[in-house]
């Protein structure tokens, strides 16, 4: 049976996704930056670079790639991927993306929206799968903020996923045959930033006051218009508060 390769493997999302393949009894190697000690079926290789790329790809059919860098490098390592996943054979390839990268102006939107259509037009099977954001990344700026003495609360919505909720569907989708743009996932519930803070005040009780801000420009225009949204797509299950509750 030819392997699966994921790609960010020890990272908040491709540690589930390898754990989730592994337990369906698929082959699988992780390739990051950081591996593993000890795991023989762990490459360390940098995308942004591309060295070794071509031999973590042997005997390969399958890409799962969850590696990304907000600060930058997601094209350049995609690019990487793409021309290795084409000369090494690769069936298919499929991706993590984020919900509205086609519709909010941020920068690191915009590399990923570049990526899906990059692979919609390398020639590779490929599979695209948006989220909403992971209750992860709600956490990381809710305990930011919360360093203040008063907290700046944005006006926006969120509508947060779990990480293991958006690992399954990959697992299930590497699995299968490439479906190109499959439907969105969203987190079970839109709610506003201010109410999530609250949660995450109460469950680290902390005291803190905090302050309503209207964040200007293209980018916060976008998020208070919700392009961020998927409403109709709200299947996942685990709520923000559940979240706070076990971690």
């Amino acid at each position: 049976m030819a392997e699966i390769l994921v790609t960010g493997g020890t990272g908040t999302l491709g540690r589930p996704v390898v754990e989730g393949l592994r337990r369906a009894g698929r082959g699988v190697r992780s390739l990051s930056r950081h591996p593993r000690p000890g795991d023989p079926l762990s490459h360390a290789v940098d995308l942004r670079e591309g060295t070794g790329l071509a031999e973590a790809l042997e005997g390969v059919d399958t890409v799962v790639h969850c590696a990304t860098d907000p600060l930058g490098g997601d094209l350049r390592a995609a690019a990487h991927l793409i021309r290795r996943a084409r000369e090494a054979g690769v069936g298919h390839l499929v991706y993590i993306s984020i919900v509205g990268v086609d519709r909010v102006p941020l920068g690191y939107y915009r590399a990923k929206y570049t990526v899906e259509r990059a692979l919609a037009a390398s020639g590779l099977g490929w599979t695209v799968l948006r989220t909403t954001q992971f209750h992860e990344l709600v956490a990381s700026l809710c305990a930011r903020a919360a360093r203040l003495p008063v907290v700046p609360v944005p006006d926006v919505d969120v509508q947060p996923i779990a990480v293991q909720e958006a690992a399954s569907r990959l697992v299930l989708l590497a699995r299968g045959e490439p479906q190109g743009r499959v439907a969105d996932m969203g987190g079970p519930a839109v709610e506003s930033f201010a109410d999530l803070m609250g949660a995450y005040l109460r469950s680290r009780r902390l005291e803190r006051r905090t302050v309503p801000v209207r964040l200007p420009g293209r980018v916060f225009a976008a998020y208070r218009a919700g392009e961020h949204l998927v409403p109709d797509r709200a299947v996942g299950t685990v709520t923000f508060a559940d979240f706070l509750a076990h971690h």
